[in-house]
């Protein structure tokens, strides 16, 4: 019986993973193929790997200003998104003010009810506001503002380290300002490693906001709406292998960031099992 549910278990999990990688895979192959051979879809693989398809795809999407926009955009909102998470994470873990539950459940509203382009409007007249609107700061502010998910994943790790520890430190002169910088953020390693990746992979692959942002400054436009870009060329011809070529090099930079948090992400599997 314990055979039989074993095969079971790695069926599902191999039919799962083909699943998962199998669109990557087609991708991958598609980003070698001439665009006749992609709309013919007749092969699987390359009759004639055409590596120059990186190279257009590259020059065509303006690659280089599109890739520092969007490590720009990723990195400011994952910062912020640290800062912010962290520290309403900290508050709301070791101190006691009025509202506290009513500022928790706001977080959690905004995790379960996805309104998302409908609040578009307002984030872009609020930005007009601030004189945010034709710069990429004003998507990175609605971004670091959807930290919820990196709140209550931070509040977890917050629970499991002792209050004792600020005990000690205010004891010995600590601020709570140097006891979060000083103690709680080296604790918080793991947890803070996972939030960075979570939060790098939204921002990096967020279209709408950049789009509606960046319509008056081409200039400012991001990889995600580079490549949508490309679509078509000259003449409205369809640009299928570019796209795909496109789509490739994207995904490089999150497959780096993903090398950089799989400790802490493995650290955060490892903890919830053991608990």
């Amino acid at each position: 019986m314990r055979i039989a549910w074993n095969i079971i278990l790695w069926a599902f999990l191999l039919i799962v993973a083909f699943l998962t990688l199998f669109p990557v895979v087609i991708t991958l192959l598609g980003s070698f193929k001439t665009n006749a051979e992609l709309t013919a879809g007749a092969t699987f693989l390359p009759a004639d790997w055409q590596f120059s398809n990186y190279i257009e795809a590259w020059e065509q999407a303006n690659f280089s200003t599109y890739t520092l926009n969007s490590l720009f955009v990723a990195g400011a909102a994952t910062i912020g998104t640290l800062l912010v998470a962290s520290m309403a994470a900290y508050v709301v873990n070791r101190m006691n003010f009025i509202g506290k539950k009513l500022y928790v459940g706001l977080q959690a509203f905004t995790m379960f009810v996805a309104i998302g382009a409908v609040v578009l409007r307002p984030q872009f007249d609020l930005m007009i506001r601030l004189h945010l609107h034709n710069s990429l700061w004003g998507v990175i502010l609605i971004l670091i503002s959807a930290h919820a998910s990196a709140f209550f994943i931070l509040l977890s790790f917050m629970s499991g380290i002792p209050s004792e520890l600020d005990e000690a430190a205010r004891i010995d002169g600590c601020s709570p300002g140097r006891t979060f910088w000083r103690i709680i953020i080296p604790l918080l390693t793991p947890g803070l490693g996972v939030c960075a990746l979570f939060a790098f992979r939204g921002a990096w692959n967020e279209y709408l906001l950049p789009f509606v942002f960046t319509l008056s400054k081409p200039e400012l436009q991001t990889l995600t709406v580079g490549l949508a870009n490309l679509k078509y060329g000259v003449a409205a011809a369809s640009q299928t292998h570019f796209m795909m070529a496109g789509a490739c090099l994207s995904i490089l930079p999150i497959l780096i960031a993903y090398i950089f948090a799989n400790k802490s992400f493995m650290q955060m599997t490892a903890g919830s099992l053991k608990g």
